[in-house]
């Protein structure tokens, strides 16, 4: 009978497994979707080796009560860059250690040009996350095994210009198709984890758990956050101190 160290790395083995298929699925349905967006980056097929070096290296389910941190897509120099949700470089790189080779999106506006770690561009809501969970928790280690961190939606869009198109923005019919495959993706990841609370960092984001957890039928409670972006007054306004009050309403932190 195998001892209960080896059932925990097994058990562990399968997290892992399970949300980097989760993420091959939902990158293969994605890629599969006509989407009526004149660009369209998707991280999750050119920086694939770093998003899968987060998952494996902050996988670790030893601590019960994870939280669920989900954002809405990724940033043009977060996510857009690295691989990893909210990824300012700075913080993957020398805060979590991850790094890995990041190729070109398919189609690529000349005015949204992809470096990958080369990036000497911050992420200003990234900045804001993890320098709150730095100086919280300390190591990556430690915030990880109490959170992890997810997008909704992992692609980034922008017309004809280069501007940043948020999901909501985005064309009826392609909102549609997206949310299909993000909506199950997000499902899957929250069978994976089974976190014991679901955060959406900003409203959008806390609106698609609650209407992800209702539709099919998970039973885990879901809150909010002030989302970090400096196009947001309020986050403007001491993020940190706010995020830290919101949490500690949702029994979160202490």
């Amino acid at each position: 009978m195998p001892s209960d160290a080896t059932l925990f790395r097994r058990r562990q083995l399968e997290w892992k497994v399970s949300v980097l298929k989760a993420a091959e699925r939902l990158r293969d349905a994605l890629e599969s979707t006509r989407l009526d967006v004149p660009f369209v980056y998707d991280p999750l097929q050119y920086a694939w080796g770093p998003h899968a070096a987060y998952v494996t290296q902050y996988g670790d389910i030893s601590k019960a009560g994870r939280v669920l941190l989900i954002g809405m897509n990724p940033g043009p120099n977060g996510m857009g860059q690295t691989g990893v949700p909210f990824g300012d470089v700075e913080y993957v790189r020398d805060w979590m250690g991850i790094t890995g080779a990041v190729t070109q999106p398919k189609h690529q506006h000349p005015k949204r040009p992809i470096t990958g770690f080369a990036t000497t561009r911050r992420e200003p809501s990234g900045s804001r996350l993890y320098g709150w969970a730095s100086a919280r928790f300390g190591t990556a280690a430690s915030f990880f095994d109490r959170f992890f961190v997810a997008n909704y939606c992992p692609l980034l869009f922008f017309d004809d210009e280069g501007k940043n198109l948020t999901p909501p923005q985005l064309p009826v019919a392609t909102r549609r198709a997206v949310d299909e495959a993000c909506e199950a993706h997000l499902s899957d990841v929250v069978e994976a984890i089974e976190p014991s609370l679901v955060v959406g960092i900003g409203a959008y984001a806390e609106q698609k758990a609650r209407h992800v957890m209702a539709e099919r039928g998970h039973t885990m409670g879901v809150g909010g956050i002030l989302h970090p972006s400096p196009a947001s007054p309020l986050a403007n306004k001491g993020w940190a101190q706010q995020a830290e009050k919101q949490l500690r309403a949702l029994g979160v932190v202490l």
